[in-house]
This record gives C-alpha cells, sequence and structure tokens, in this order.
C-alpha cells in the first residue's frame, strides 16, 4: 500500500512536540494516581482533571465520567473531515502502588531520567499511553485526518470493574471504526509490535481443613493429616514432572513462530544460571498460548515461633492463565473438579473465586492492520512489527471486542522487555516512545488516506 502521508513531515512535527509532551509526561507521573489505595482516591481524581486538560487546550470537548461509584475516567473528541473513520484512543491514566521506596533508585513519583530511560511509577504504565495519543493530536492541530475520541480509564490496575457500564452507558459516544488500545508493549527496543492474543485469568482462594482445631503434633502426629501437608499434596497434583499444567480439559494452542533467543529469555525473566524451564512446547507457545498455574500466596504458620502442632487449616491462592480459545467457564470448572478429585485424606475443601478475566484471540488481518503495520515499518526504519502474544492479562479488551464487533482493535503499547511495569524503577526507553509517537501519527494518517500537517 502506498503512504498517504508525507512522513518526513511527520517526523519533523514529533521532533517539535515532543519536548513539551515530556514536561506533560512528568507532571502527569507526579500525581500518585494510585486506584487500588482508597486514601489517594483524591489523586486519582485529580489525574483525571490534568487529563482532562490537556486535551481541552488541544480543542477536544471532554467530560470526566464514572459509573456505579467507579474511578473518574476521560472521554474527549475532536471532529475530523466529514466522512472520515473514527478512531477511539484508549489509555488508563490510574497506576499500579508503588511498593517499598527503598526497591527504587530513584522516588517513584519524581521522573528521572537515566541512561536513556525516564523512571517513575506510570512513566511507562501507562501515562506515556495517554501522551503519545496527546501528541498524535498536536501534531495534526487543527489537521486531523481522521475523528478522534479519547477514553482514559481510571481503574484499569484495580481490574476494570466498571468499565462495561461505562461503554454500555456511551456507547454512541465511544463507538469507532477502529479501537487502538495503547497498553501493551513492543517485541524489542527497535522491534515493534501488535499484540494479537493474551491469555485469561481465573484466580481462586482454596482452603483445606482437616480439623476442628490445633492439637499437639506428638500426641496426634501419625494418625491424623494435618492441613498444611494435605495442601502441599493437592498443590503437587497441579503439575506433571516435566512442569506442564496437569488439569485435565484447559486448552492449549500454537503461537507465532517468534525466536525468543535463551540468553534474552534468562535476563528478561531473572532466572537464576542452574534454574531449568518448565512445561513442553516451543518458548512462546508456553508463554501465550498454553495455560500456567501459579501459586501467588499461601496462608500457613510461619517458621520463626512454629509451635509443635497440627495446622487445623491451610490457604492457598492460585492463578490460573487460561490460553486464547479457552473459557473462565470452562477453566474454572476444569480447577475445580481437579481440587475435588485429588485432595486427600477426606480434607474439607472450599473452593472461592476471587476473580476471572477472558482470554483474547484478535484476527489481525484487514485494512486497520495494514495501515498499522505499515505505520509501524515506517517509524522504525523499515523493521516490521512482530505479531505477539501476551502471557498475562487484559480482560477489558475483550470488553471491547464485545461491545464494538464491528470495529478494528489494534493492541499496542510503549513498554518493552525491560519496562519493568508494576514493579520498582518502572522506566520509559525514550527513543522508542519517540518511535510509537511516530507511529501512531503516520496510522492516523493512513486511516485518514491523506497527507498529515
Amino acid at each position: 500500500m502506498t503512504p498517504p502521508y508525507d512522513a518526513e513531515q511527520l517526523r519533523a512535527r514529533v521532533a517539535e512536540v515532543l519536548p513539551g509532551i515530556r514536561r506533560d509526561l512528568e507532571d502527569l507521573v507526579r500525581i500518585e494516581s494510585v486506584s487500588a489505595d482508597p486514601a489517594r482516591a483524591g489523586e486519582v481524581q485529580r489525574s483525571a482533571e490534568a487529563v482532562r486538560a490537556l486535551f481541552e487546550a488541544e480543542g477536544c470537548a471532554t467530560e470526566i465520567v464514572s459509573a456505579e461509584g467507579g474511578a473518574p475516567a476521560v472521554i474527549a473528541h475532536k471532529a475530523g473531515p466529514a466522512g472520515s473513520p473514527t478512531v477511539l484512543l484508549y489509555a488508563h491514566h490510574d497506576v499500579q502502588p508503588e511498593n517499598d521506596h527503598a526497591e527504587w533508585d530513584s522516588a517513584p513519583f519524581e521522573p528521572t531520567e537515566r541512561d536513556g530511560r525516564l523512571y517513575g511509577r506510570g512513566a511507562a504504565d501507562d501515562k506515556a499511553g495517554i501522551v503519545a495519543h496527546l501528541a498524535a493530536l498536536r501534531i495534526y492541530g487543527d489537521d486531523l485526518p481522521v475523528g478522534v475520541t479519547l477514553f482514559v480509564e481510571g481503574e484499569e490496575e484495580v481490574g476494570s470493574d466498571t468499565l462495561v457500564p461505562l461503554l454500555r452507558e456511551h456507547h454512541e459516544r465511544l463507538a469507532a471504526d477502529v479501537i487502538v488500545i495503547a497498553d501493551s508493549g513492543n517485541w524489542d527496543i527497535g522491534v515493534p509490535a501488535l499484540t494479537t492474543s493474551l491469555r485469561g485469568l481465573v484466580r481462586v482462594d482454596v482452603e483445606v481443613r482437616t480439623l476442628t482445631h490445633a492439637v499437639h503434633s506428638g500426641m496426634w502426629g501419625g494418625l491424623v493429616p494435618d492441613a498444611l501437608m494435605t495442601l502441599s499434596r493437592l498443590i503437587a497434583t497441579l503439575h506433571d514432572d516435566t512442569g506442564n499444567v496437569a488439569v485435565e480439559g484447559l486448552v492449549s494452542g500454537p503461537a507465532a513462530d517468534v525466536d525468543y533467543p535463551e540468553e534474552r529469555l534468562r535476563a528478561e525473566s531473572g532466572a537464576l544460571p542452574g534454574v531449568h524451564w518448565i512445561g513442553d512446547g516451543s518458548t512462546v507457545e508456553r508463554l501465550w498460548t498454553k495455560p500456567a498455574l501459579t501459586i501467588t500466596g499461601v496462608d500457613a504458620p510461619k517458621v520463626d515461633g512454629a509451635s509443635n502442632t497440627l495446622t487445623a487449616a491451610a490457604r492457598a491462592k492460585i492463578s490460573l492463565r487460561i490460553a486464547p480459545g479457552d473459557t473462565t467457564a470452562n477453566a474454572l470448572e476444569c480447577l475445580r473438579r481437579h481440587l475435588e478429585q485429588h485432595v486427600a485424606w477426606g480434607a474439607d475443601l472450599t473452593v472461592s473465586v476471587v476473580d476471572t478475566g477472558e482470554a483474547t484471540a484478535i484476527d489481525a488481518t484487514g485494512p486497520a492492520y495494514d495501515a498499522a503495520r505499515d505505520a509501524f515499518t515506517e517509524a522504525w526504519d523499515g523493521t516490521e512489527p512482530v505479531d505477539m502474544g501476551v502471557g498475562g492479562s487484559i480482560p477489558f479488551i475483550a470488553e471491547f471486542l464485545e461491545t464494538f464487533p464491528q470495529a478494528s482493535v489494534l493492541v499496542t503499547g510503549v513498554e518493552d522487555p525491560d519496562t519493568r511495569a508494576h514493579g520498582a524503577n518502572e522506566g520509559l526507553h525514550l527513543a522508542e516512545f519517540e518511535r510509537v509517537v511516530l507511529a501512531e501519527a503516520l496510522l492516523l494518517g493512513n486511516l485518514g488516506g491523506r497527507p498529515g500537517r
């Protein structure tokens, strides 16, 4: 497809707007919009107001909205030429808790540049997504090639509980021909990507009880099973000897033919040199299109101060990532059945659902995806984007696909393998961010079918 834009003109405009865009990003990072912390609800509100002000300054009609007592979201709109398509640009302005400040090399809410990265909570996930959208508007000014609607959510980091009511209530305002979700990442520094699959999530709390109360281990040990040993045996049944998930009935599928070099995999995962990988299949299949099961927490007596007693009850939190093509209903049924069949010694078993999120598989074909691939290839100087999967879950993407079935959904983002989103020292690679901004401007130009300003 012949690009309908002047790429060099857009490159020049990116260079012009980037200093101001970075200042805007740094101002947003300084707002502690931690949606999981009720004490900082005022900061989440302040963040929404700051986002609204930024898009109002670009000539957008803006409004802060919420649903069912949820966190504030921002909807903004700027019209394009008559008859042009409408593009919905999504990001979120809430951030994860910063946790222990001692683990950060600089203050988490004071943006700091080191070695080509801008560090700070939300500097990448996802306030950089917000300002990437802002930059595209600023680049075009009043000469937008398409109509643009912005939807900046305020509770993505706590599960987007009121997203569905928001989408329903504002369905007509948010309807679009193309939806660009800036909450994922690229394959590597210098290699762009479109995310085409994401695993779903089923989380449950499992409690095993063998006694009405703790008893002396010397008097009753050898006859009465303790709950911690029983729970340990149950957990051990969840994987086979190779490390594959042993829960029958879960879906697995093939993954894209993408090379994930051993040295990169070990460096990015933080795996110790002697640790062996688990499971069967290619690396990316195990990371993207096969189920994965993790024990993320255990309630049991601490080692320090433990007494010689048989534990009456023990709990574990199980996090099951499900492959694209599976459903949370099926996965939950399979997991519950497995646990019930494998709990030992007649112990009482309680399985409580914590939360679920559907997996996503995107058919990344058609004109919008062609426009995106051309834009990415141009922005990354001839490097074509990878169609990649993500092992984590972004359940709200399935909600967009269901709510707007006629729209083409493009999942992109600003992150790279060393972004460390959700962890200490979260950082944005500034050179890659410049490419992201250029790619979005090029994409809007491609979708509009006419040159950029």
